[in-house]
């Protein structure tokens, strides 16, 4: 069932009181405009660096793979073996308790291992799985498909993504195709989407996977996923506070404003000299007053990364030309506070400008 939502679609106990951290937001624990939706057109469009943020998601879906496998395993057993359910509840605890984020968060840490160490026991070793498999072609419909995690901010899953799970039977195969997809399309040199890491953690991730033992629980990826994750938190999610948070503008909207707005202050600049030296009456010259202001709203827009018209309607630009409600509490009251310090310079700057070139003794040549 669904939890209740203010009217601004903000989930109550979200209400915060300051900007959401990295985590928080790869989680989908926030709503637009700082949605890991948001974040993902940030990173793909500006940041050019997707594929870091990819892997950390494909690395998440691969925890739920594995917590899904261990599911439909402890099931097959305690069918198989109803006394286990009064005897043993190793794995369903290990199921409660695993959680998605980066491993240094010390509780989702420990449980991130308690199921990558029943994975390489004896228990997970097993090639028992639930009956009526459909076997390891059945890996690629486990493969994630990017919008599922983006679809619903706040959900731990989307429907859909719940919907093929329920359907589907993993396998030990379906682990290991799982992990060696991650591994050969992000990790290993020349690959399709390859990331920068260290050639430690490389080495030992492609150790773990090719090696003898063949591993494909998700703590072989806690390094690669912390790295990339500090890697977006220092380099990326900084540019994109001060994007969203900041401003409610992208980059090619500022760019056509910048032009638009210098052609129009040019174009003030001239009419107004050319009224001046023919000596033109002060309320004919009151018509520089509109290209003026056309021109300085537009530069000032360009300048600040945000409209403070669009920001006081309680809207923010994804992509060019495309606005959508701002819901974050309190990136809404950030950018009203700046967008009224935005409007009061701008009609400051405008007066003054306009008053000079009004006011000014006209002298005919």
């Amino acid at each position: 069932m669904s939890s209740p939502h203010h009217e601004d679609g903000v989930a109550p106990g979200h209400i915060r009181n300051r900007f959401p951290t990295l985590f928080e937001v790869l989680s989908r624990d926030t709503v637009a405009p700082l949605d890991l939706f948001s974040f993902y057109i940030y990173m793909r469009d500006q940041q050019r660096s997707v594929d870091y943020l990819d892997f950390w998601l494909d690395v998440s879906q691969h925890l739920q793979l594995c917590r899904l496998y261990v599911r439909r395993l402890h099931r097959s057993m305690i069918e198989a073996t109803p006394d286990l359910e009064k005897n043993s509840k190793r794995s369903s605890y290990i199921l409660d308790n695993a959680g998605e984020g980066p491993s240094n968060e010390k509780a989702e840490d420990m449980s991130d291992q308690r199921l990558s160490a029943f994975l390489r026991s004896d228990h997970g070793s097993r090639n028992h799985s639930p009956q009526n498999s459909h076997g390891s072609n059945q890996s690629r419909d486990l493969q994630r498909p990017s919008l599922n995690l983006l679809d619903t901010p706040g959900d731990s899953s989307s429907p859909g993504q719940n919907s093929s799970m329920d359907n589907t039977q993993p396998r030990r195969e379906d682990l290991r195709a799982s992990a060696e997809k991650i591994l050969y399309t992000y990790l290993l040199p020349g690959s399709e989407r390859e990331i920068i890491i260290p050639q430690t953690i490389l080495h030992d991730v492609q150790e773990a996977i090719e090696g003898p033992r063949q591993r494909a629980d998700p703590e072989l990826f806690d390094n690669a996923k912390d790295y990339v994750f500090q890697a977006m938190e220092r380099d990326a999610y900084p540019g994109f506070l001060q994007n969203k948070g900041l401003g409610n503008l992208v980059p090619q909207s500022m760019m056509v404003r910048l032009i638009v707005g210098l052609i129009s202050f040019f174009t003030a600049m001239w009419a107004s000299f050319i009224l001046i030296f023919l000596d033109k009456s002060r309320a004919t010259r009151c018509w520089v007053i509109l290209p003026f202001t056309i021109a300085i709203y537009l530069i000032f827009t360009h300048q600040y990364m945000l409209d403070p018209i669009i920001a006081g309607l309680g809207y923010s630009e994804y992509t060019f030309f495309d606005f959508n409600k701002i819901r974050e509490p309190f990136v809404k009251k950030t950018l009203r506070r700046r967008s009224v310090t935005v409007m009061v310079m701008f009609l400051v700057l405008t007066t003054a400008v306009c008053c000079l070139f009004i006011f000014v003794p006209g002298k005919r040549l």
